[in-house]
């Protein structure tokens, strides 16, 4: 075996030491089987243990990390809860992990102004707990909300089920704590009317952790609805089913979700949840809130274009448990797929319009490419999540399923739509970005990532073509 490398320990122990300079004893992780936990997150394929790993609790820590990195001239990956679909948290050997995971307080809740302000580390779910005592919610749910950090909610602006009616991230958040790779921490935002000049927030939200470490949120809290009610409908086509949506959408209403999952998706789902689905080729989850009367009147006129269409079965709920259990499968699909094969699963977003034939052309590649696939997504605003089957131990499956992946997505831009829609790009889709972007309207993009991260350490290898990332990264002058 080769000797190791001396100066690469010498570098990481001096990057160790003068971490551990500035936080707490347990806050730093630097042995080789404890880094391993960091080596990827949701996006398994891919694997690569980090440097070291910090967790600060306070900004004024993350503030000190960050001038500790710039100054050595290390990469830098910011990390929430590491659910990440797209590779948004996987590390590079030379960098150092900053999870935020710590970073869970409520430091301010105002439910005159209608506002929370968290550490955010703190998962989606426990924010709505934070409030739901008086009768107040937070509106974007991701399917992973009871582990996904909001500091990755606001990385990859995520949505959830409920985004057709409320919006996602970028349209409940308020304003950001954002500590830049230099140390500085900038105020952006904040509990009041959306600020005059540049729209700074909306650059922060969806930047993937390209622009700073985002330590706190200002977040919009909703009343509760005095009611809401699914139904759930399944028919025997999935363009069918893809043309009610489009139906739906077209007479004017607006229902706070639609969901739409296929049979495979149905079958897993059933065999892991037994939430009670029939077995169907497609089925549509519909939910709508408000008084009694305003929930009759828009399923009533719900059920009526379901009808045009010939579903199969067609439960309206009568309770808070049917409704539970409504909801149950379509909050477990991806768990439940997982139990069947490995799968990558995208988040392409196309017009509502387009999904009969989106979804007929995936079932075509599905049979050219030779792997299954199971469709799973936000029927109502059309952010769709094909999750492609393949088996990661058969050589040549995980290529095979990217360039499947790949094909899809360029779908989705060819037919109006966009390459993401909450997942982020990451690593998963940052060679396809010319794809959907001209080179000019790159190099614009990088050049805002130049104005914050003038030397390219945060978040290395992401979003960019790599090629072009690589290029941009200036060296650190010693």
């Amino acid at each position: 075996m080769p000797a190791p490398n001396t100066e690469v320990i010498g570098r990481k122990a001096q990057i160790v030491r003068r971490l551990r300079s500035v936080l707490p004893s347990d806050a730093v992780i630097d042995a080789p089987e404890e880094t391993r936990a960091y080596e990827c997150d949701a996006l398994t394929a891919y694997r690569c243990a980090p440097l070291c790993a910090v967790l600060p609790r306070t900004t004024h820590e993350v503030s000190q990390i960050l001038k500790i990195c710039s100054e050595e001239g290390v990469p830098v990956v910011p990390r929430g809860a590491g659910t990440s679909l797209a590779g948004g948290a996987l590390p590079t050997a030379d960098s150092v992990i900053l999870g935020v995971a710590r970073m869970n307080e409520v430091l301010e809740t105002d439910y005159e102004n209608r506002f929370v302000r968290v550490q955010t580390g703190r998962t989606n779910l426990a924010v709505t707990g934070a409030v739901e005592g008086e009768d107040f919610f937070y509106a974007p749910d991701p399917s992973s909300q009871l582990a996904c950090a909001i500091a990755g909610n606001i990385a990859m602006n995520s949505g959830g089920a409920h985004c057709l009616k409320y919006g996602v991230t970028t349209n409940n958040l308020m304003g950001v704590t954002l500590v830049l790779m230099n140390g500085d921490i900038v105020e952006i935002g904040g509990a009041h009317l959306d600020a005059a000049g540049l729209d700074l927030l909306g650059v922060i939200c969806g930047s993937e952790g390209q622009l700073g470490v985002v330590t706190e949120a200002t977040l919009r809290i909703l009343r509760k609805p005095e009611g809401a009610r699914p139904i759930l409908m399944g028919f025997d086509d999935n363009e069918i089913a893809g043309t009610c949506v489009s139906d739906i959408i077209k007479a004017g209403i607006l229902p706070v979700a639609i969901e739409f999952m296929d049979r495979p998706c149905i079958r897993a789902t059933e065999a892991f949840a037994g939430a009670g689905y029939p077995d169907v080729e497609a089925l549509l989850i519909v939910e709508v809130e408000g008084s009694e009367a305003e929930i009759d009147d828009q399923l009533a006129r719900i059920v009526e274009i379901a009808r045009r269409h010939n579903p199969v079965e067609l439960r309206e709920s009568k309770s808070s448990e049917e409704s539970a259990r409504i909801w149950l499968g379509r909050k477990s699909a991806f768990g439940a797929m997982g139990q069947i094969n490995d799968y990558m699963c995208l988040d392409g977003t196309i017009p509502v319009t387009e999904l009969p034939f989106v979804l007929r052309r995936i079932g075509e590649m599905s049979k050219e490419y030779g792997l299954d696939v199971g469709n799973v997504f936000h029927a109502g605003d059309g952010n769709m999540h094909p999750l492609i089957l393949f088996d990661a131990n058969k050589p040549g499956d995980l290529e095979l399923c990217e360039a499947f992946g790949a094909d899809i997505l360029r779908l989705c831009v060819e037919v109006g739509g966009c390459l993401t829609g909450e997942h982020g790009v990451g690593i998963e889709k940052r060679d396809l970005m010319i794809d959907q972007y001209a080179p000019n309207d790159l190099d614009i993009q990088m050049a805002v990532k130049d104005v914050f991260d003038p030397d390219w350490l945060l978040n290395p290898a992401k979003v960019f073509p790599l090629e072009a990332s690589q290029t941009r990264r200036m060296p650190v002058q010693s």
